[in-house]
């Protein structure tokens, strides 16, 4: 037997399941918030940059395009070379930091923009001082240590601005984060309004009975209301003993 669904059952269903679906919309929305504002610890992010460029040879004002190529080649191997454990151990002792090699590592990212010569070292860490120590830090060991390690002078640390461990937490963004609980709670609540609805096989009319027997209602008993019955009664008595 095929069933279908009109658009008004659809709107029927929503509205019999309104509440449910308010509540947990609401419920998602408040944990989320609850989490982020109280329970998740707040992530900053410190950056620096480094530009790579060759040391020039002579007094010309030109670049040369074969060089600037040659230092963009350059920035994947010292973004290796930047997060090694020759360039981190320095930088864990001189900054005396207690974690490991590895949690270090996980902590810097470094990007650089599409045919840039500048190196982006970003930190995050739950501390906006620390992140931008270990920012400044690394950089400046990298400096020094890739001049032995590649014989090259070809890296300057290019300063930025000194306000970072004043700045907002990346994460985590309680607004956003509510808003999207919301959408999901939304979406729950109304996946299992249509869940309980497919579910309740009571039958409570008689399109109902057709459609579960697939035949035609030739008749329904109708609910009578005692206390509309009885005070119809008592009407009339009166309107018989007043024509009497």
């Amino acid at each position: 037997m095929e069933e279908t669904i009109s658009l008004k059952e659809l709107f029927q269903t929503l509205k019999k399941r309104i509440v449910l679906i308010i509540s947990i919309t609401l419920l998602a929305m408040i944990g989320s918030g609850i989490v982020s504002y109280f329970l998740l610890t707040p992530v900053y992010k410190s950056s620096t940059q480094i530009l790579v460029n060759q040391t020039k040879t002579d007094e010309s004002t030109f670049y040369n395009t074969n060089e600037v190529q040659t230092n963009i080649q350059l920035i994947s191997t010292y973004s290796v070379i930047l997060k090694s454990a020759a360039i981190l151990n320095s930088v864990k002792e001189e900054l005396n930091l207690n974690m490991n090699v590895s949690s270090l590592n996980n902590k810097i990212t470094v990007e650089n923009a599409q045919n840039s010569q500048i190196m982006t070292v970003s930190v995050t860490d739950a501390d906006p001082k620390v992140a931008l120590e270990i920012a400044n830090k690394t950089a400046e060991v990298f400096e020094k240590e890739i001049k032995k390690i590649m014989s090259v002078d070809n890296v300057t640390i290019l300063p930025l601005a000194d306000d970072q461990e004043n700045q907002s937490p990346i994460s985590p963004n309680p607004p956003i984060n509510i808003i999207i609980a919301g959408v999901i709670g939304l979406l729950v609540g109304i996946g299992l309004a249509f869940l309980l609805e497919y579910l309740d096989n009571t039958i409570k009319n008689e399109s109902d009975v057709e459609k579960l027997l697939d035949l035609p209602v030739l008749g329904a008993i109708t609910v009578i209301d005692e206390s509309f019955d009885a005070k119809l009664r008592g009407s009339n008595n009166g309107r018989i003993r007043g024509a009497s």
